[in-house]
């Protein structure tokens, strides 16, 4: 009954996600990896529907001062260039991606990157959140006030179908996403050109309203009261620059050349980002545009550009249906970039290490699903609404900006002996550094009481967890270390050095191991000292897991295999220089335990007196969080190989923390 019940959640499991994918393929990088277009669609569109409440919440805090959008509009604009160029140099030298986390953790030292990863997580958490609320919100807009009951549970319903086609793989969401993506940019040119050409007739009358509302402002505010409305206007509509950064962040996912096609892409997101959220700004000016209960400023903007055609009210919809369903593929991007920042900071040890494995569909499928539950949390909180999601989403946004910038102007003043071109590229993230500094200050200022001080705590609880994970990994591995220094030094080189070759008649130990270090030498030593002249041949296996962290090319497999087949020579040699005969086997794959029992099934049967060895790390106070932190991988290969009727033993390996 249950092998029946697994089989059909196998087969349930496959429909939705797809089959596995075979990490052998040669082909398989080149399968995976996005081109440009398809990469400015998957990573930039959470760059430009932020065109869909950014100039709008920058509008509003001008209130009768509209007379200033056309210089907000100017500014918005240069400052997605500033930012992108910014970006651009940071893909050039720091090519195999990581973003914000690995510039700041290379560039001004561990705690500003673990500092960095940490906003950059909850901000992909707010990513997918502020998306599908703002979704929501101009979807609803062209619906009766008796339908926003609903607004929460299909936002909810949203967040759970982008968890579903992620687990399928990233390249599939992406294309089935395109066509959504393409209408947005069709209906806004439209909408925008329309908006701008139609009103140039009008030219001198609009410039003459900007003229005299500038000499009414000198007189009610001042310069100094104008600067300060037009710069708290500027940050309040930061939004409208968040997902800049997620081309940087996922550059792994880029077709080779990376570099090119990963600075291509960012000029595609930052020449349309910058386009679009301009080209509103001067709309909203040129019509006219003021708030309306129930719709967005875009709603408004929508009917009152297509209200005089003969299907207008129809366009209309179309378009802002494509600005709801473009909310819909920005999400996209926090459920690519975030898993990836969770998977390096995993490398690094700042996470459970589990977070940088694969699924069988190659996806970070525990990041993809923690992503996701967040997101649904952070939206039953805020109870979908957008402003206070957005001041929430903009201050980790800018955090991770302040330090990206901070870090490169860092790299420059540093190497400016080694780096012919510094005096070009450092003004220009000094230039970024003062904006992006800027607008975190007034904006934690301004809304600190409307949200911002949960970010920083969320933020706060993130980066506390992150160094007590790492400070357990640092004392297991510390007493790793001891063991090492006890075991491997000198020990390959004492007995005489057997050359036989293996008896598969006679008894022989199957030993698991994972790179060549004291834990492998101390399970091999006790399988001697626990069965003395019981086997007399020994066969060592190894795994290549396939995670995050060598993932990124079919280089870096490669050499993951390299250094898989020389530790398992050492253990060979070892085992050869204490006087039995050995060998090894090996394999590559992204589940260990599947991949490492199917293995030691194929060498249980070539050597049928066999009994297969584990060492399974064991700790003074076994408890929770060791069980999160430290997965059962012996005990779960043991499990497989008990049912295959192969006995399986594990042997304890102590360490004193």
């Amino acid at each position: 009954m249950n092998d029946e019940n697994g089989r059909i959640g196998r087969k349930i499991k496959r429909t939705i996600v797809g089959a596995p994918r075979d990490i052998k393929d040669p082909s398989l990088f080149h399968k995976l990896a996005l081109i440009p277009v398809l990469a400015w669609i998957g990573l930039g569109a959470d760059g430009l529907s932020s065109a869909s409440y950014g100039p709008e919440e920058a509008f509003k805090v001008l209130g009768k001062h509209t007379y200033l959008a056309l210089g907000l509009a100017v500014a918005t604009a240069l400052t997605v260039f500033i930012i992108s160029y910014a970006y651009s140099r940071i893909i050039e030298y720091f090519p195999s991606g990581g973003g914000g986390y690995i510039v700041a953790t290379h560039t001004l030292g561990e705690k500003a990157g673990v500092l960095s990863g940490s906003a950059l997580l909850v901000d992909y958490m707010l990513t997918i959140t502020v998306s599908i609320v703002s979704c929501g919100d101009a979807i609803f807009s062209f619906f009766p006030a008796s339908f926003l009951p609903y607004k929460i549970p299909f936002e909810v319903l949203a967040i759970i179908f982008l968890v579903v086609i992620n687990l399928r793989g990233l390249k599939e969401s992406v294309t089935l996403l395109a066509p959504i993506f393409i209408l947005f940019v069709v209906t806004h040119v439209l909408m925008i050109g329309y908006g701008i050409i139609k009103h140039i007739p009008e030219i001198g009358a609009v410039a003459s309203n900007v003229r005299s509302g500038f000499q009414g402002g000198l007189v009610t505010l001042g310069l100094g009261g104008m600067a300060l409305l037009f710069l708290r206007a500027f940050s309040m509509g930061g939004g409208t620059f968040t997902g800049i950064e997620a081309v940087s962040n996922g550059l792994q996912i880029m077709r080779e050349p990376r570099v090119h096609n990963g600075k291509r892409t960012m000029l595609y997101l930052s020449t349309s980002l910058a386009l679009t959220a301009g080209g509103i700004l001067v709309c909203y000016l040129f019509l006219g545009v003021s708030p309306v209960a129930g719709k967005t400023l875009n709603a408004v903007l929508a009917g009152e550009i297509f209200g005089g055609w003969r299907l207008g009210g129809l366009l209309a919809l179309i378009t802002i249906f494509s600005e709801g369903a473009l909310l819909l593929v920005a999400a996209q991007t926090g459920f690519v970039d975030g898993p990836r920042v969770m998977a390096n900071m995993a490398v690094d040890y700042w996470f459970p290490h589990r977070f940088a494995s694969l699924s069988s569909r190659l996806t970070m499928q525990n990041g993809v699903l923690l992503m996701g539950g967040s997101a649904i949390l952070l939206l039953v909180y805020s109870r979908g609404r957008i402003s206070t999601l957005v001041v929430m989403y903009s201050i980790n946004v800018f955090l991770t900006f302040s330090l990206s910038e901070l870090g490169m102007s860092r790299f420059f003043i540093r190497g400016r002996k080694k780096e012919p071109h510094w005096k070009k590229h450092l003004p220009v993230h000094l230039m970024g550094l003062t904006v992006c500094l800027t607008i975190l200050i007034i904006t934690t200022f301004e809304k600190f009481t409307h949200g911002g001080w949960l970010t920083l705590v969320i933020t706060s609880i993130v980066i506390l967890l992150c160094y007590l994970i790492k400070g357990h990994y640092n004392r297991v591995r510390k007493g790793v270390r001891e063991l090492d220094d006890m075991l491997t030094a000198g020990i390959a080189h004492k007995g005489t050095y057997n050359a036989e070759p293996t008896d598969p008649k006679e008894m022989t130990a199957i030993q698991l191991v994972s790179g060549y270090s004291g834990f492998g030498v101390h399970t091999f030593l006790s399988i001697i000292r626990g069965f003395p002249g019981l086997y007399k041949n020994f066969v060592f296996i190894s795994v290549s897991e396939v995670d995050a962290g060598a993932f990124k090319g079919a280089d870096a497999v490669s050499c993951l295999d390299g250094s898989t087949c020389e530790a398992l020579r050492k253990y060979v040699d070892l085992a050869r220089r204490l006087g039995f005969p050995a060998e090894s086997r090996h394999d590559m794959g992204i589940d260990v335990v599947e991949t490492a029992s199917n293995l030691c099934e194929r060498v249980a049967k070539e050597f049928p007196k066999s009994t297969v060895f584990a060492g399974q790390t064991v700790f003074r106070r076994p408890g929770i969080v060791n069980r999160i932190l430290h997965n059962e991988t012996a005990f779960a290969i043991q499990q497989e190989l008990r049912w295959k009727g192969i006995t399986t033993v594990i042997l304890p390996i102590r360490i004193n923390i």
